[in-house]
C-alpha cells in the first residue's frame, strides 16, 4: 500500500485549487510518463504537458503542492520530475513566485 502520510488531508479548502487547473479535462498521459519513456519522447511529452502548464491560472499553487508533498511523478505547476529533483538537491532555484 502507498504511504500517503506526506499528503495533507481531505479538506476541500485545501485543494480547491486543482478544480481551476488547464490540466483538468487533458490526458494525463501527457502529465505522467508511460513505464520506461525515455529520451526524445519524454522530452516532447514534457515539453507540451509545461505548455499547458504555462497559461494555468493556478500553476503556482500546483508547483507549490508539488514541492510540499515531494511529488515523485509527473509534470506539476510546470515542474517535471526532474525539475523536482534539481531543487530539492538545491542545483535550481524555486520560481519566484513558488
Amino acid at each position: 500500500m502507498a504511504d500517503v502520510s506526506r499528503l495533507p488531508g481531505p479538506n476541500a479548502d485545501i485543494w480547491d485549487w486543482q478544480l481551476e487547473g488547464s490540466c483538468r479535462g487533458e490526458d494525463p498521459g501527457i502529465f505522467f510518463h508511460p513505464e520506461g519513456e525515455r529520451g526524445p519522447a519524454r522530452a516532447a511529452r514534457e515539453s507540451a504537458a509545461k505548455a499547458i502548464c504555462a497559461s494555468c491560472p493556478v500553476m503556482m499553487q500546483c508547483a507549490a503542492h508539488a514541492l510540499a508533498v515531494r511529488e515523485p511523478y509527473g509534470v506539476w505547476g510546470g515542474l517535471s520530475e526532474d525539475d523536482r529533483d534539481a531543487i530539492y538537491a538545491g542545483r535550481r532555484r524555486l520560481p519566484e513566485a513558488v
